[in-house]
């Protein structure tokens, strides 16, 4: 019975669907088919409440990398999660964040994909506030707030879309490319994209969100809850190409990328480092998807899935095997205690960085070579290379940070790397993080793009990651760091390092003000003298005349009495 456990017999049945899915996803590529299903689930009086999905390469591939990192989250969990006593509870919320990720990949309607979207808010949220302390109930509420902006938006457009004649979108994309009401809806599944994919201003609930389990974090910031927005973008792709719309993306989403890499060389956290490079790598989506190249996005989309799954599984296993430390200044010299992990996390981390022939070598250089190619103002160029410096920056300041040296915390953790069903999830991974790429490539882009630079654009993403990582180094080097240079530039550390003041602007300012004037309001109004002469003052005086009012009507002799001798005083008064 304990080999049947519902983290095995989860990871089997995904595993078996998300190789269908990859297989399907191939035949549909080659064949260029499409499959548009219509179920009418209700029909009454020639009204029919009909589910739709569509099933494209696009959304079968798509499919079958969310279930096969699932099913390796999964498994992997099975041991990250053994001294959790609701491990059941813990992979249901897992399976039903994947079943809403699924509705949402398959859903030409925006109703379906509304359900779907819904779905990842609430699941996230019971994810995020999972082990129940103060911290992970701000981080899921801030987590959960952040994304009603989105949903608002999205039921904005459901209603926008009564101006046509089905809630199909994909029917309407063509045809009303410049027709206002598209474009309007366009502008709508913009703003929720983003608030989605935590673009700027809608960034501080990424980092935030690290409050959930590992598994999770392994999970959301690889192909779930991040890449919804992105998905949903490349399926609106035609709204965004030659329009003012992708130019504003355009600009936000490089911000965001520039933003996020700056954020990541000055955190110590562990698992948030790992989380702002994920905000960088989505702004670079967004921002390859708002010059037109949706097929681009969607390569990186799959890649960056692969080795952010890794990052994180990786990120788990030296967390749990450091008794729940995340500070990497407390690391060091773990390649000695664990190489197998610190192996895996490298290429991961040569991956992120762009390593050539590793999975994210052949979505990000290929980005990088059009963005050379197209036209493009200097301060975005800028923005995307000075943004790609900076990934190789924070990749090689947190591999110095956990490799070199010696073990900085206590001698009493005896690490090791012998959490083998965790060892064996990534090692999944790693075979997909090494071929993927390339497999990808060959498959999406059967005919390679004609590329043609001058040899120092060429060589330009090469030169900016060089340079970033030996910067990276300098920054890390200890003896630089005794020297505490950035005290010297505390109030720049301060501003960088804290994502330009967002999680400030979004909890403090949002919470503090209101809070502070109801507080005024509560003591001049309901605890002031507005109050005593007012509402407090009526409800005494009628609870005084009532207790009088009783007294009068007991049948008591000495009243009747008093009264009787009271009203012939009255008489005689009145008639003298």
């Amino acid at each position: 019975m304990k080999f049947l456990s519902i983290c095995l017999i989860s990871f089997m049945f995904l595993f078996m669907i998300s190789m269908i899915c990859f297989i399907s996803g191939i035949y549909f590529l080659i064949m260029n088919l499409v499959y548009f299903i219509e179920w009418e689930l209700l029909s009454l009086n020639s009204s029919s409440i009909v589910m739709t999905f569509l099933f494209d390469w696009m959304s079968l591939l798509f499919m079958s990398f969310v279930l096969l990192i699932s099913s390796l989250v999964i498994f992997y969990s099975k041991e990250y999660m053994e001294g959790d006593l609701n491990i059941n509870r813990f992979i249901l919320l897992v399976l039903m964040f994947v079943l809403s990720m699924m509705l949402l990949i398959i859903s030409p309607n925006l109703i379906s994909i509304l359900l779907g979207w819904d779905g990842l808010g609430l699941v996230s949220y019971c994810l995020v506030i999972y082990y129940q302390n103060v911290k992970s109930y701000n981080a899921g509420m801030l987590t959960a707030l952040s994304n009603r902006i989105g949903d608002v938006m999205l039921l904005l457009s459901i209603a926008w879309m009564l101006n046509f004649g089905s809630w199909n979108y994909i029917f309407y994309l063509d045809c009303m490319k410049n027709n206002f009401d598209m474009m309007l809806i366009g502008c709508l599944v913009m703003i929720a994209a983003m608030t989605k994919s935590a673009q700027i201003p809608f960034s501080s609930w990424l980092p935030a969100a690290m409050a959930a389990p590992t598994p999770v974090s392994a999970l959301v910031h690889s192909s779930t809850l991040v890449t919804a927005g992105v998905y949903l973008l490349i399926r609106f792709n035609i709204l965004l190409v030659d329009s003012y719309l992708g130019k504003i993306l355009l600009l936000v989403s490089g911000l965001t990328m520039f933003m996020a890499g700056m954020g990541a060389n000055f955190e110590f956290d562990l698992k948030k480092i790992i989380a702002l490079s994920t905000l960088s790598q989505l702004g670079l989506m967004m921002s390859i998807l708002a010059m037109g190249f949706a097929k681009l996005a969607f390569f990186h989309l799959l890649t960056h899935a692969l080795f952010k799954a890794l990052l994180f599984m990786c990120a788990g296993a030296i967390i749990h095997n450091m008794k729940d430390y995340q500070d990497i200044r407390v690391m060091g010299g773990l390649v000695i205690h664990m190489p197998l992990t610190i192996s895996c996390f490298n290429i991961a981390n040569l991956a992120l960085c762009g390593m050539p022939f590793l999975a994210g070598f052949y979505s990000k250089d290929l980005i990088l070579e059009i963005v050379s190619l197209s036209y493009l103002n200097m301060f975005s160029f800028m923005l995307y290379f000075f943004s790609t410096g900076l990934t190789v920056c924070y990749s090689l300041r947190l591999s110095y940070y956990l490799v070199n040296g010696d073990f900085n915390n206590s001698s009493l953790h005896p690490l090791n790397d012998e959490g083998w069903v965790m060892i064996r999830g990534m090692l999944g991974l790693l075979i997909m993080v090494i071929f993927g790429g390339s497999m990808l490539s060959w498959m999406i882009f059967p005919v390679p793009s004609m590329i043609c630079l001058p040899i120092f654009m060429k060589t330009l993403a090469l030169s900016v990651s060089l340079l970033g990582g030996w910067f990276g180094y300098e920054i890390s080097k200890f003896s630089l760091n005794w020297t505490m240079k950035s005290l010297k530039m505390y109030l720049i550390s301060v501003f960088l390092g804290s994502m330009w003041f967002m999680p400030v602007l979004s909890t403090h300012l949002v919470n503090f003000y209101p809070l502070k004037i109801g507080q005024l309001i509560m003591k001049s109004g309901d605890q002031g003298w507005s109050e005593y002469f007012g509402g407090q003052s009526i409800y005494k005086s009628i609870q005084y005349n009532s207790k009088l009012s009783q007294v009068l009507q007991n049948n008591d002799l000495k009243v009747y009495l008093i009264s009787f001798v009271f009203w012939i005083v009255v008489l005689i008064f009145m008639f003298i």
